[in-house]
């Protein structure tokens, strides 16, 4: 059986709420309209394209088409196979990439550290970790997105304009999703440097990390003050997931509502 297709949720992000959870981010305010935000996001080129896309009866050669000569599939299928994507990204970043999926195994880095620990460098290894991930999730998702997108444009007219509408915000909003999604290791990054001083300063007093240690820990293997830190960045990646998959969920959702209606 596959997984029941998950409702797409556009309010609120669940790395947002992540964050937000765990104090790397302040709680968001009230915002105001989402239109008049995307509007501060646009420039002018940006706004003429989304413009031609939103009234099709003046043609425009600046705005994104969608595919269409891709094969058609089942509604079931392609749930199916967006399950499966999902499935396989959640697994890489838990425990690596199963075997078969095409995706390159990324691990996380060992929970210790070489001594003597620089600061300046010590959190390199998980930077690349994450940064990794982040890459193989905006290859995999966006082609997973196009997959969709070219099913909408074989479907209904309404459908075809949505998927063409999809096409033109994914070009539109690439680049700010990178430089906000980017951010979140660096969040991180912070979070390290406090738990490595304080790391540090307990060792230099010969206690234990602040963190509960772990059935192993010992006063000769203290890295389980990294412990923590590890199973939130694979949280926060799940959580970011989450997130880059909302675009593609909310296709799926429409496409299954004529899927539904459809005599």
């Amino acid at each position: 059986m596959t997984r029941a297709l998950p409702r797409a949720h556009f309010n609120s992000s669940r790395l947002t709420r992540f964050l937000t959870e765990n104090a790397l981010l302040d709680a968001a305010p009230a915002r105001e309209e989402v239109g008049q935000s995307l509007g501060d996001w646009l420039n002018f080129r940006q706004a003429i394209a989304l413009h031609a896309v939103l009234n099709p009866e003046q043609p425009s050669t600046t705005a994104a088409s969608p595919q269409r000569h891709s094969k058609r599939i089942s509604f079931g299928a392609l749930t199916q196979h967006v399950n499966q994507v999902r499935s396989q990204l959640e697994q890489s970043i838990v425990q690596g990439a199963p075997p078969g999926s095409g995706l390159t195994r990324m691990d996380m880095p060992a929970p210790t550290l070489d001594e003597p620990i620089e600061p300046k460098t010590a959190f390199e290894p998980y930077r690349r970790f994450y940064a990794a991930h982040q890459r193989q999730m905006e290859t995999v998702l966006r082609t997973l997105r196009s997959q969709v997108r070219a099913q909408l444009a074989q479907s209904s007219p309404e459908l075809q304009q949505l998927a063409t509408l999809d096409a033109a915000f994914e070009g539109i909003l690439v680049e700010r999703e990178a430089l906000l999604l980017a951010k979140v290791v660096k969040l991180y990054e912070k979070r390290f440097a406090q738990a490595l001083k304080q790391h540090i300063q307990s060792k230099s007093k010969g206690e234990y990390p602040s963190a509960p240690p772990s059935p192993t820990a010992t006063a000769d293997h203290p890295g389980c003050w990294l412990a923590p830190l590890q199973e939130a960045m694979r949280n926060a990646l799940l959580a970011e997931l989450d997130t880059r998959l909302q675009p593609t969920l909310g296709l799926l959702e429409a496409l299954q509502q004529e899927h539904i209606t459809s005599p």
